[in-house]
Order: structure tokens, then sequence, then C-alpha cells
């Protein structure tokens, strides 16, 4: 019995005695695993390999693009264009004109924009009906007895169309810079350079607009004058090149200036003068932000562009 006793318990005092070592042995690799790490992070830094390959490869110092037409860099560009007013209420005008811009880099332009709209200006619907109404109220009451008659002969003469204000000419000086270019295709067949641009400057405008005329003279004062505005402009275009030195432009400009564009009395009486006074002047104008659609032929000089390495 007394064997047996000695016998059954012999492992257990083995198992008690080597688990003690075994945390021992545990604890050392610990400590030397953390006294590799922190080694690790005293030593200096050292460049990566990929770094490295990067800085004395083939690829060093080399252009993210290579062999890149430089379409603008260092030439002279001339584009005639015609542009088109967009939102009118009583007349539409066509501007003749042109763009020239000197791109010093290909990103990066200074030049011009001039136009002229004095030769092509077209009523719109509105106009046509709102002359008919004037010609039935004309008719009606050719004396000018009643009250409405009476507001329509301060507002309106016997051809609406006369007393139209509008655009005569442009000149806007302006920078252009040109942040994105790239491809486009066409049916994955036909392949153009295009690019992205925006422009901004200020504007000389020649604007004509119903005369001035004071209580009482109005009825007999509907032709208009020119006056000269200068206001902001800004835009951006799509440039779409078809060959070294053409290419077709796409381009919206924006022109925010006050203008009276149908010759009426609706400003200038009451305590805040927003009710009309019975004569017309500058308080008549109204602010409007007006916008114009241009298509251009452009030209690049000289006929060769350039190419980057």
């Amino acid at each position: 019995m007394d064997t047996e006793q000695a016998m059954a318990t012999t492992p257990t005092t083995k198992s008690r005695g080597a688990s003690p070592r075994r945390s021992r042995r545990a604890r050392a690799v610990a400590l030397a695993v953390g006294a590799l790490a922190g080694a690790a992070t005293l030593l200096p830094a050292g460049e990566a390999r990929a770094q490295e390959i990067l800085l004395t490869g083939p690829l060093a110092g080399a252009p993210a693009v290579r062999k890149l037409r430089l379409y603008r860099e260092e030439r002279l560009e001339v584009a005639p264009a015609v542009s088109f007013t967009l939102l009118d209420e009583y007349q539409r005008t066509i501007v003749l004109g042109a763009r020239v811009n000197y791109n010093f880099t290909d990103w990066l332009a200074a030049g011009a924009y001039v136009g002229y709209g004095g030769l092509l200006q077209l009523p719109t619907g509105l106009t046509e009906k709102t002359q008919k109404v004037n010609e039935a109220r004309i008719q009606g009451d050719p004396a000018g007895t009643s009250a409405d008659r009476r507001l329509t002969a301060v507002n309106m003469g016997p051809s609406f169309e006369d007393q139209l204000g509008g655009i005569d000419w442009i000149l806007a000086p302006q920078i252009t810079g040109v942040p994105f270019r790239g491809k486009l295709a066409l049916f994955q067949s036909v392949h153009l350079d295009t690019d992205l641009y925006f422009f901004a400057g200020p504007a000389i405008i020649g604007v004509s607009e119903r005369q001035d005329c004071k209580r009482g003279q109005c009825p007999n004062s509907f032709e208009t004058t020119s006056r000269v505005q200068i206001a902001p402009t800004f835009g951006l275009g799509f440039t779409f090149y078809a060959n070294e030195w053409n290419a077709i432009g796409f381009e919206w400009r924006g022109l925010p200036f006050p203008i009276n564009t149908g010759g009426f009395d609706t400003h200038g009486g009451g305590a805040d003068g927003e009710f009309p006074d019975d004569q017309v002047n500058a308080d008549d104008r109204e602010y409007r932000f007006n916008q114009m659609l241009t298509v251009s032929y452009n030209f690049y000089f000289p006929r060769l562009h350039r190419v980057s390495e």
C-alpha cells in the first residue's frame, strides 16, 4: 500500500517541479524578443530598397509624361469667333469677334476678347407678342385718355423694338489658365487632344439703352443712346485640336452688369425707390447675369508645336 502511494505521488512531484522551469524559459524568451524590438527602434532608419531603385534607376528624374504635344506653349492663338447671348427677354444679340492669346506655357496665357454685336440683334417671341398688344391698345385708344393707355405711353412707343437695350460691343482683357488636358475618343476610332480652360478679367462693354427722359417727356422719347459699362467677365471653355495648328473651341462667358433691357420705367419712386416715377433713368436698370455662348476656330503660330522629352 505504501509503495503504490509513493509511485502515485512521484509524477505529481515532478510536474510541480517542472512548472517553474517552463515559466522561467517563457520569461527569458519574452525578454529576448523585447530586447531585440527595442534595439531595432534605436537603430538609424535607412532608405528603403524600393526608394533607392526610384532614385538611382532608369526612372530617376523622368517627367510624368513623355512625348507630350505642347499645343499652347510659346505660341500665339488667334481665334475668330461667333457668340450668342443667352436667356434674353426681348432680343438676342449675335456677337462677331475674336480671341487673341499669347501662351507663356502650356497652362498659362494672357490676351483679350473683342466682339461687335450691333449688327445682328433679333427680337424674341415675347417682343413680338408685346408689340401686338401695344398696337391693339393704340388702336383702341388713339387719344391716350384711359389710365391703361397713359401707362403704356410712358413705357412703350409705337415700335417696341426701337427702345430695347442690348450689348453693342465688348473688349475684355483676360488671363487664361489650363488645368486639365487629355484625349477624347469618338466612336473608338477618332481621337482628339483636348483641354479645359478657365479665364477671368475686366470687360469694357458698349451698351445701348433707351435714353433718359424726365416726367412728362417720356411719351415722346423712345430712341436709344449708347453708354460704356465696366464689368467683370469670367468663364470656361473646351478646345479640341484638329491638327498641329488648328482647333475648334466652345466657350461660356458671364458678364454681370445692370441694364434696362426693355426701356421701361420700373424704379425710382416711393420710399425705397421700387416703384415707377414716370421717368426713365439709371434707377430703372436691373442687375442681370448676362451670358454668352461662343464657337471659335483657333489658329496657332508658329504652325509646328513643341513636343516634350
